[in-house]
């Protein structure tokens, strides 16, 4: 078993103090000590110098110690006086863990033992009444009013929503309540009958299905305040007590009188209360405090800075600020609460004898022998040896890496099955951070060792999370959506062309109510599309909304436009064919894959892959190793690790002995590739060489000769790198990054080399051409759309451009300790826009980057940046491409009305690239008097902030510039009649066409325009309103459906929709049901099913591809089915039910064997 540490029992008010030991092991003694005291009935409270210690503690004494229930305080992460409020997630994290705090160790809902960073710690915090008072449960089968507990639900500061996403939600839909407590980690769907709860089940919240039942949910208040009428009337009294000034004049007085609370609120906590308490408090007397680390120097330099910021706003008559003496504990009395405890100390660096290093073992890259020092060890050490995997699929390369050096290691669940075995040594995952040897003291030689990946591998532990099951993104279900087609927007009907959706309707036409698309045409004429054919329908993506030009029905101008299109089609498609043939025909290099050196490689990416990510990486080696070569486009968002599917590329064409280059748009972005690519290739036997204009013509000169004689193997370069004198010796793989800055020039110098090497495309915003390749299939397409953990969406703001905006900005991220890009795109006025910035910042440090000033300057002004020695960066647009400087969060950009919109998607990725809260104030000169095309462009990237929209956005680009510029003169046209989806359409079908070997004719009733079978089963098919009531939502999925091409999608579907709304109401079953019959019976050649109660007819294509011999079978054995006509079935049967008539069909063709294949 581990030697138990031994600890004297602490008596209240003493302090025992302890250095803090080697690598995990501190995580080790709290365990044990809070074990200990659990055992006694006494709750632990871990107070960390370092907040990042907090969340690893936490997930180490996990293993450690399984048994405890543990929890972390997390802090605000806002500024003190910071004028917006902490992220909900945040808020309802703190509020769970005080609720359970206040449950006590014996209760079952209890907690043993909690993490909080030292200056949350002295946050001042609502009383325990408070969290008492305003906590209620409900279980099933209790009775429910539901009036009452909507005004339960405001007074504890819930919101009122639609579609509950965040914890402080609740919606109401019929007798469904959809809640998102605070402090919990799902949100609830309660069920009602009349009065009474029916059922509670937990759903995902991101696709809105529900999970499993549970008996109860409790729900904490919303708010770490009080928001009910009696608290916003005591709150308003204590303003004018405590503050003095005209009270009127502030916006959050104002506020709090109509019942809103204002961002930044938390900062006015004790005009809430009477008096509030501490987290002592609510810690209650017996708990055991460790203070683990610098306690002292972490809170002297929380005041040190809270008092600065304290000094500098508090002259704002509109936003007057309570003194921070209020609002936080002063350290002294921190430690007079502390010293009130039983108090563990943890800190200093001297050795013990009872936690001791590990001697090193790192593996000798690329030695014979790796493994050599882990061998000799192990062969000599007397202790029983675990060593520690990051993670199951880690721990598998582990088993394969030690395997191959004649280590064989049994793999445990847990410490505890460890302990209890006898086996002197295993292999076990869990999220350890560093190794150490545990003994106890009185025996030595005895003990436990922990080798973890940080000592074989001498690698930063990666950063590890909980992961929900995450699924790679589908790409075309992000074009085809209609979730955001708004009343008014021009749509295009395959058969009739252009005009403007007016919304869902619903017309009986003799069979029952159906749903239609009310579509509204030139003169006024109308038109309605059922549902089930929403295949028909597109977005038209060319123009703004209003100037869509409507079609007349009825008249030849479609058809002509249609023609007109279909023959560009033709020849845009035989081109495209030509270019993908030849790259076929020709033999790429198929790459070896080096398993084990590869892994060693990846190991030393410092970041967890997401799913997106690893599904990109898996794409490229696959096309790698194929003799094919490969054309891939890697299209992730700023910042979600393109450039790392990039690196394994690079890795495995360099190990096989090719050269790799790789053709970045900017100097700065090269340098920062080569900076990267050196680190990351610096223990492999790799030449990396620049070419650009950081590097001197004496540098440039030898790369150029090393490239043609082979001795370089990787070369990063702009477009120098293009020029007719760089000549490769053996060239396997280009890289472009940032695809969209290159122009068509770049572009042919680019296509002439690359015939038969791999290329790989990185970008963030897509050009439309791009993307039109990608969904004709004539590249591959790999979307990253999964945020890396962590990753808050950016704030983005418009603002009017005045001084006060811009010094608050500035301040926010200088008092967090980050730096800033201020963007100012005219080189001429950007000395006096600095000169204007240090007037009104005298602490900033500002640095000038644009692209005139001379290399040298410009690239040490970057590393001073970088470095941290300038914290506002003041620049062009010459930032835009891919800098990645972590602590710059926040971008601010003059005259943003200036830029499209790939751009200013670009450069606000400049910043968020780690997990804190970015943010982006976009500036104009005057928010009312922009122009049009401006505002909507700025509207659309305000409301783009989730994380992953650059994919959206060059959807949305296309629409609001229209795509002409980007397909070449003479596409364009022709798009510009039929919108870009039906072209993108028409163009894949061509493609399909031709290379089955035939001429594509797409206007032909057979193909594109009329393939799709058309099904009547005269019975109402559509999602009723009391099922679904959203349109937009019923809508997107209408065309989900519709666009279906397989019966496993169409189950998918059913399950994800029964999920969300409920069992399938009848008109919904047939909805269904017309889509199974339309996926099943299209490869039948079947063009048309009319299916009444009385009559069924299936009406089949001329020469549809079914055996002749067994329709005259059928219609021979069976006596109520009839050939009526040469291509129609006619089948006299009586079936009242929808249901029973599809699965007649579906039988019925299913008796037809399987369609010949053409």
């Amino acid at each position: 078993m581990l030697p138990k540490l031994s600890i004297p029992s602490l008596s209240t008010g003493k302090r025992f103090a302890l250095p803090r030991p080697m690598g995990s092991s501190d995580a080790l003694l709290i365990s044990q000590f809070a074990n200990a005291q659990k055992q006694a009935g006494k709750l632990t409270a871990v107070i960390v110098a370092d907040p990042a210690d907090a969340a690893r503690l936490l997930d180490e004494m996990a293993f450690f110690e399984p048994s405890l229930r543990c929890a972390v305080f997390p802090d605000w992460e806002t500024l003190p006086y910071d004028t917006f409020s902490p992220h909900q997630d945040l808020i309802s994290e703190r509020l769970a863990t005080l609720w359970r705090v206040q449950q006590g160790v014996k209760a079952e809902t209890g907690v043993d033992l909690v993490l909080l960073p030292a200056t949350t710690a002295l946050t001042r915090l609502a009383p325990p009444s408070f969290l008492a008072a305003y906590t209620f449960h409900f279980k099933q089968k209790q009775k429910l009013d539901e009036a009452k507990l909507k005004s339960q639900l405001t007074l504890a500061g819930y919101n009122h929503v639609s579609q509950v996403v965040s914890p402080g939600e609740y919606a109401v839909r019929g007798g469904l309540i959809d809640l998102y407590p605070m402090g919990s980690p799902v949100p609830y769907r309660v069920d009602l009958f009349g009065d009474e709860v029916d059922s509670i089940r937990t759903f995902d919240p991101d696709t809105q299905r529900s999970l499993y039942p549970v008996p109860e949910v409790r729900l904490l208040p919303g708010r770490e305040f009080p928001m009910d009428d009696e608290a916003r009337g005591a709150f308003r009294d204590r303003w004018r007590e405590k503050i003095e000034g005209d009270p009127t004049k502030s916006r959050i007085y104002k506020d709090m009188g109509t019942g809103v609370a204002t961002a930044g609120i938390e900062y006015y906590l004790p005009l809430f209360f009477d008096e509030t308490a501490t987290i002592f408090q609510h810690l209650g007397a017996d708990a055991q405090v460790v203070l683990h680390g610098d306690i002292d120097e972490a809170l002297r330099r929380f005041w040190v800075e809270t008092r600065e910021r304290h000094r500098f706003l508090q002259h704002d008559p509109e936003r007057p600020i309570l003194p921070p003496e209020d609002l936080f504990l002063k350290p002294e009395d921190f430690f007079t609460l502390a010293n009130a405890h039983a108090q563990l100390a943890i800190r200093g660096s001297e050795p013990v004898d009872w936690a001791r290093p590990l001697p090193s073992l790192s593996v000798e890259r690329g030695g014979q022998d790796p493994l050599r020092r882990l061998e000799q060890y192990l062969s000599q050490t007397t202790y029983r040896t675990l060593i520690v995997a990051e993670s199951a699929g880690r721990r598998e390369s582990l088993l394969e890496l030690l395997r191959d050096h004649r280590i064989e290691l049994p793999a445990i669940d847990s410490l505890k099955a460890f302990a209890d075995s006898d086996h002197q040594r295993a292999i076990v995952v869990a999220p350890l951070a560093g190794g150490f040897i545990w003994q106890d003291p009185g025996q030595p030689g005895q003990g436990l060792q922990f080798i973890t990946e940080t000592e074989l591998f001498d690698a930063a532990p990666t950063t590890r999370r909980r992961r929900k099951a995450e699924q790679a993104t589908d790409v075309d279900s992000l074009i085809k959506d209609l979730s955001e087609l708004n009343v008014g927007d021009p749509v295009v009907h395959a058969n009739h062309g252009i005009g403007r959706y007016q919304g869902l309707i619903n017309l009986d036409l003799g069979d029952g109510p159906s749903e239609f698309l009310h579509l509204e045409y030139a003169d006024k004429a109308t038109l309605y599309v059922p549902v089930s054919q929403l295949h028909l329908i597109s977005r038209y993506t060319g123009v703004s909304p209003e100037e869509a030009p409507l079609h007349k029905l009825g008249s030849g101008q479609w058809d002509k436009a249609k023609r007109k299109a279909a023959e560009q089609v033709r020849d845009t498609a035989a081109e495209l064919l030509n270019l993908y043939a030849r790259r076929a025909a020709r033999e790429g290099f198929a790459f070896r894959f080096n398993a084990q050196d590869y892994e060693a490689f990846a190991a030393s990416f410092g970041f967890e892959e997401t799913p997106d990510q690893l599904a990109a990486i898996h794409a490229v080696i696959q096309d790698m190793i194929s003799p094919r070569p490969m054309d891939r486009l890697v299209c992730g968002d700023v910042g979600f690790g393109k450039t790392e599917v990039a690196l394994r590329a690079m890795f495995m064409a360099a190990t096989c002995g090719k050269q790799v280059a790789l053709l970045a748009p900017t100097t700065l972005l090269a340098e920062q590739h080569y900076q990267n690519i050196s680190d990351r290739f610096a223990q492999w036997p790799v030449k990396v060489a620049e070419m650009s204009r950081f590097r001197s013509p004496k540098e440039i000169k030898a790369a150029m000769q090393g490239i043609e004689d082979g001795t370089i193997d990787i070369v990063v370069g702009t477009h120098k790198l293009l020029s007719e004198s760089v000549k490769f010796k053996r060239l396997g793989l280009l890289i472009i990054d940032e695809e969209h800055r290159f122009g068509v020039r770049h572009k042919e110098a680019i296509k002439a080399m690359r015939a038969d090497i791999d290329v790989l495309t990185l970008t963030a915003t897509p050009i439309p051409r791009t993307l039109g390749m990608a969904m004709e299939g004539l590249r591959d397409l790999s979307v990253i759309a999964t945020a890396p953990q962590r990753r808050l969406a950016i704030k983005t703001f418009v603002r009017n451009e005045n001084s006060g905006v811009i010094r608050e900005a500035v301040l926010r991220e200088l008092k967090r300790g980050g730096q800033i890009y201020f963007l100012h795109n005219e080189v001429d006025t950007i000395e006096n826009r600095r000169d204007k910035l240090q007037e009104l910042l005298p602490e900033a440090r500002i640095a000038v980057a644009h692209g005139q000033m001379p290399e040298r300057e410009l690239e040490r002004v970057m590393r001073d940046f970088v470095a941290q020695r300038y914290n506002v960066l003041l620049c062009s647009t010459i930032i835009e491409t891919g800098i990645d400087v972590p602590s710059a969060n926040t971008i601010i950009i003059s005259r943003a009305d200036k830029f499209g919109l790939a751009q200013l998607h670009q450069l606000r990725g400049r910043v968020g690239r780690s997990h804190h809260q970015a943010y982006a104030y976009l500036l104009v000169p005057d928010v009312e008097g922009l122009t049009k095309q401006a505002a909507q462009r700025l509207e659309v990237i305000q409301n783009m902030e989730e994380l992953g929209s650059g994919f959206y956005l060059a959807m949305h680009d296309l629409e609001i510039r229209g795509a002409g510029e980007v397909l070449g003169d003479s596409q364009s046209g022709n798009m510009m009649e039929v919108g870009f989806q039906l072209y993108n359409d028409m163009l894949a079908e061509a493609v399909r066409a031709l290379k089955s070997g035939k001429e594509p004719d797409l206007l032909s009733p057979s193909s594109m325009f009329g393939s799709n079978t058309d099904i009547n089963l005269h019975a109402p098919a559509l999602l009723p309103d009391s099922y679904c009531g959203d349109v937009h939502v019923r809508l997107s999925l209408y065309k989900r459906l519709a666009t279906t091409d397989s019966l496993d999608k169409i189950e998918t579907m059913l399950e994800e929709i029964v999920d969300r709304f409920g069992k399938l109401p009848p008109q919904a079953q047939a909805l269904f049901d017309t889509h199974k019959l339309r996926v099943m019976a299209k490869p039948y050649g079947v063009i048309k099913i009319d299916a009444a109660p009385g009559v069924i007819n299936v009406t089949f294509r001329p020469n549809p591809p079914v055996e002749p011999m067994r329709i005259i079978e059928l219609v021979q054995k069976n006596k109520h089915i009839k050939l009526a006509g040469n291509d129609k079935l006619r089948i006299e049967k009586e079936l009242k039910d929808p249901k029973d008539r599809a699965q007649y069909v579906r039988d019925l063709l299913r008796t037809l064997g399987q369609p010949i294949k053409a």
